[in-house]
């Protein structure tokens, strides 16, 4: 029976701890800009920086203050909530960039599956009246239609990385530019979907909620009162082990990780390569759009049409967030939170001290570029290799073998 390896000394163990000291570094390294910033800037005191680096740990627990003007800390339900709200789109565009990765490709097009993923569910949720529809099997349309859109979007890199062996990367970001400039036409000519109901608010889309649509509360509401939390998060999560599963424990995830493991050796065993590489860029396309689907059918996000202007942030901040969980789909569960942890931060960052808005984009950033210095990290962790020992000399057994005591 063979015996297993000590839990320290586990891959698994390793790839953790990797992870958690890639962001306990960025976390210090934040804070000590925080700091650096507090002794140049005569608008913040030390106690001011001590105060940001408090809320660059806490911020998650901050309460505000109290009369004295001091910080106060506890459990903060819209915190908390919000929290799992912004959590839900990262952790499917998370693991829209695992789930290539793990078939040895880098969708760098998450933004742009995320933004046909929009148009798509938006279209699909204010075009369809409830007045014949049920509203939630609009939702269930809707969601479906943002998952679709993604999923043909994704799979454009895929049918030119199969077929004529062009980079995903440079297909991904044409196709990201293409997304962007194709969604803000086509809401520009929607004249009916802009919101003009509200003053100021016409380059804005409608609210799903205008015609009925909006994910169920599902009873979160009641545990984080005032957020925006929704029974979408539970969706995301579920999801999320789905993928698990399919990577693991079918056939299909087999062959995938197979073609991301050696695409040649693969194909020897044969296992079609070229239709497992648009297939996995379709997947990884569909949860970039289920990830947009889920976040605009919460009935109470207003989409800007004028998206040429900027990419999705949600898109490339699945890529930090799959490198941090080592592209395992229940690990992007976690680390997904930890990404929204750091924006409510930012913001409580930005609400309760002088630091302006841009403080906060700095640390969130050094925290993510020191997310990809995990593998660094593991890499340290093992050691290094030791060479292969010469094997030993043989004992003198005392026996003379030369030529001359023959006789």
């Amino acid at each position: 029976m063979e015996r297993k390896s000590p839990l320290l000394k586990r891959d698994a163990t390793k790839t953790i701890l990797a992870s958690i000291i890639s962001i306990l570094i960025g976390l210090v390294l934040g804070a000590l800009i925080v700091f650096i910033v507090s002794l140049t800037n005569d608008s913040i005191s030390v106690k001011g920086g001590l105060e940001g680096i408090a809320l660059v740990f806490f911020g998650v627990f901050s309460t505000g203050r109290n009369a004295a003007g001091a910080l106060t800390f506890g459990f903060n339900p819209q915190n908390w909530g919000n929290l799992l709200f912004r959590a839900m789109p990262l952790m499917m565009t998370g693991l829209s960039v695992a789930v290539a990765f793990k078939t040895g490709l880098f969708n760098i097009g998450a933004p742009g599956q995320y933004l046909m993923g929009t148009a798509a569910t938006l279209f699909t949720a204010l075009c369809i009246p409830t007045s014949v529809v049920p509203a939630w099997l609009v939702w269930i349309l809707a969601l479906l239609a943002g998952m679709l859109a993604g999923a043909v979007w994704g799979a454009i890199p895929g049918i030119l990385k199969a077929t004529r062996n062009i980079n995903e990367v440079l297909a991904c970001i044409m196709t990201n530019w293409i997304a962007a400039n194709l969604v803000t036409m086509v809401f520009d000519m929607a004249e009916f979907m802009k919101n003009a109901e509200e003053a100021g608010k016409v380059a804005y889309v409608k609210k799903t909620i205008a015609n009925g649509v909006a994910t169920s509360k599902m009873g979160l509401d009641v545990i984080f009162p005032g957020s925006q939390v929704n029974g979408g998060i539970l969706v995301a999560i579920l999801i999320a082990i789905g993928v698990y599963i399919l990577m693991t424990k079918t056939t299909l995830g087999y062959e995938l990780r197979a073609c991301g493991a050696n695409r040649h050796a693969a194909r020897y065993a044969g296992i079609n390569d070229k239709r497992n590489i648009v297939l996995s860029m379709a997947i990884a396309g569909a949860l970039a759009g289920c990830g947009a689907a889920l976040y605009w059918l919460s009935g109470n996000t207003e989409f800007y049409w004028s998206t040429y202007q900027t990419l999705p942030t949600e898109g490339f901040n699945g890529i930090p967030v799959a490198l941090l969980a080592a592209n395992h789909p229940v690990g992007v569960i976690f680390t997904s939170m930890f990404m929204s942890l750091l924006n409510i931060s930012g913001l409580q960052l930005k609400t309760l001290t002088a630091y302006n808005e841009y403080i906060t984009d700095i640390i969130i950033s050094a925290i993510v570029y020191m997310s990809s210095f995990s593998l660094i990290i593991k890499m340290w962790l093992n050691g290094r290799k030791k060479k292969a020992a010469a094997p030993p000399p043989k004992a003198d057994d005392g026996q003379d073998t030369g030529k001359e005591n023959a006789q």
